[in-house]
């Protein structure tokens, strides 16, 4: 391959040659020249020979730069948003010819550099610039936003993605698996979900892509796009409208009992289609019309201020609780009983008596609870978008900071609810609570707390469904703010529609979430880096790609498992599966 460069006399200058061996990866030589030489460089095993030339000496340094030729398919083997079927022809400026060098690419190079073009650039379905004009910088940039969010505020964003109402059920489910074998699934769940974060964070560093249906795009085309857009959409549609459905029953109940009314007697502010929808306007949709996710993270913060309030009542009613409690409408009989079984001497009681490893028929059900109880995935790749000098690994310890904070307050939750009740737990654990004493205070304070945080979860959830519908929709528009007004306005509507006049779709919803949580948790992530990671990288006998087939097939199991839980129900009447979100 040989090179003539004219250049100036006296003028040390550089000449710049690109070539891209491999995808997503540039090359850069960069070779001074002040008179006639040949120089010889190696790059994979492929010499290049590359001859300068003195000019001539009449040459002045005010003359304009010549232009620069350069063959068509050596222009398109620098990654630059376009695709190889383009022929690019027109001048191209560089910093030789700046210096008024000329370089010719002779015609064995243009066949060699076709050759290497078509197999760098067949296998992008998707025009991407995220390399493109990277001439000095090692690492790759992403160009589709520049991230203004801390490190903290995209820990208490990501954290209270994770944090839902699922907390509220965790004690029940440690009464019907036991504190140890609890213990181990929490942590089995929390490492499974930290590892899809690493697959979901490795692929968009490899494509150099933030959004999780441009992932599905690259890896299966239109079908694969719409399949990650449709499974986020109707994932978090389903936890919004849980979310406000606890606002809509749990509200009202909150209103009636600080005002201590037994029987009310059809007051707008006890009414909770009202007060839902007094919600959405006044917090839920000035919070979800913010251009950017980093804007929520005080919110997010309160939120889990809140959440932290509620751990902190629970550990302190666990030492203020008597074993076995009485309900509230036997305390004025059995206050003596209540006495007696708290006497040192005598034998505790056995339902009393915390198990470490329990199994029966409702321990199943409670497997699909802790399998989504760390749901973050369609919020992973926006927080990263927006995240400050963005990095896999900084990314990464947002994620494994954001798990372990929840890990832990997951497990202290559920032990000290576990042990307050015991056996007598119900799945929602506030419910439990509220058969001591209707009007504590201090749990009514808790409630409170609990509505708060979930009511400022809603503006997170809705964000990554936003970017679905405008991927799907607009996938070639620029940011307008009509149209991500309107598309939180019509969301909102729909989902305060549904809570108030379709409260059973929720089931539905349970049917729709024990579909997408698997897929965008477990499924997702491992197919698609199976299908983006070439088989000359990681042949599929290697470790991370044996890893990922059997994340999948994890996926799979926990699908058919919530699924025939859910059947069974409806079956029986019962209402015991959760999702756990």
């Amino acid at each position: 391959m040989l090179y003539n460069v004219h250049s100036k006399p006296q003028i040390s200058t550089f000449c710049d040659f690109s070539f891209s061996p491999h995808r997503s990866q540039e090359k850069y030589l960069r070779a001074p020249f002040k008179h006639s030489a040949s120089y010889t460089y190696t790059f994979k095993q492929t010499h290049y020979h590359i001859h300068t030339q003195a000019p001539q000496a009449d040459m002045s340094e005010d003359k304009p730069a010549d232009s620069v030729e350069t063959a068509p398919a050596e222009a398109n083997a620098i990654p630059n948003g376009k695709g190889h079927e383009e022929e690019i022809t027109a001048s191209a400026k560089t910093p030789s010819a700046e210096a008024g060098e000329k370089v010719t690419v002779p015609n064995s190079a243009q066949n060699d550099s076709t050759h290497r073009t078509e197999n760098t650039e067949a296998n992008l379905p998707e025009s991407q610039d995220f390399l493109s004009g990277m001439e000095d910088k090692k690492t790759p940039q992403f160009t589709d936003f520049e991230g203004k969010t801390s490190f903290g505020m995209s820990v208490f964003n990501l954290g209270n993605a994770i944090m839902g109402s699922g907390i509220l059920g965790l004690a029940y489910a440690m009464a019907n698996t036991g504190v140890v074998l609890f213990l181990v699934l929490l942590t089995v769940v929390a490492v499974l979900s930290a590892y899809s974060i690493h697959l979901l964070l490795k692929l968009s560093g490899i494509v150099g892509i933030r959004a999780y249906e441009q992932l599905g795009y690259r890896a299966f085309g239109t079908p694969g796009k719409m399949a990650a857009g449709i499974a986020i959409t109707l994932q978090n549609i389903g936890a919004m409208s849980s979310y406000l459905y606890i606002v809509k029953s749990e509200f009202p109940l909150v209103i009636q009992a600080f005002l201590m009314v037994d029987k009310p007697e059809g007051e707008w502010y006890m009414n909770g289609n009202y007060l839902v929808i007094i919600v959405s306007i006044a917090v839920i949709l000035p919070l979800a019309l913010m251009k950017q996710l980093g804007y929520l993270g005080y919110t997010s913060g309160f939120s889990l201020s809140c959440m932290v309030f509620f751990l902190i009542s629970v550990i302190y009613k666990k030492f203020n609780t008597p074993c076995p409690f009485v309900d509230f409408t036997f305390n004025s009989t059995a206050t003596g009983l209540n006495i007696s079984a708290m006497d040192p001497g005598e034998a505790p009681d056995p339902a009393c008596i915390p198990k470490m490893a329990n199994l029966n028929s409702q321990t199943a059900y409670t497997i699909p609870i802790l399998a989504f109880a760390f749901v973050c995935h369609p919020e992973v790749l926006p927080i990263y978008t927006e995240l400050r000098n963005p990095t896999k690994k900084k990314m990464q310890h947002v994620a494994n900071i954001s798990i372990a904070v929840m890990y832990v307050m997951y497990f202290l939750a559920a032990l000290f609810g576990y042990l307050t009740f015991y056996g007598e737990v119900e799945p929602e654990l506030l419910h439990t609570y509220s058969r001591i004493d209707p009007y504590d205070t201090l749990i009514l304070c808790v409630r409170v707390a609990v509505l708060t945080a979930v009511t400022l979860t809603v503006p997170i959830v809705l964000f990554p469904v936003r970017r679905a519908i405008q991927q799907m929709a607009f996938p070639n528009k620029t940011f307008n703010w009509p149209r991500h007004t309107a598309i939180a306005f019509v969301l909102l509507t729909f989902i305060n529609l549904l809570v108030i006049f379709a409260p059973n779709i929720l089931g539905i919803f349970g049917v729709i979430g024990a579909t997408s949580a698997p897929c965008l948790i477990f499924i997702f992530p491992a197919i698609f880096y199976l299908r983006i990671v070439p088989k000359e990288e990681e042949p599929m006998c290697s470790f991370p790609k044996v890893m990922a087939v059997c994340f999948a097939a994890i996926g799979v199991l926990f699908m058919i498992m919530s699924l025939s839980f859910i059947i069974i129900d409806w079956t029986s009447g019962s209402s015991k599966a959760s999702s756990g979100h």
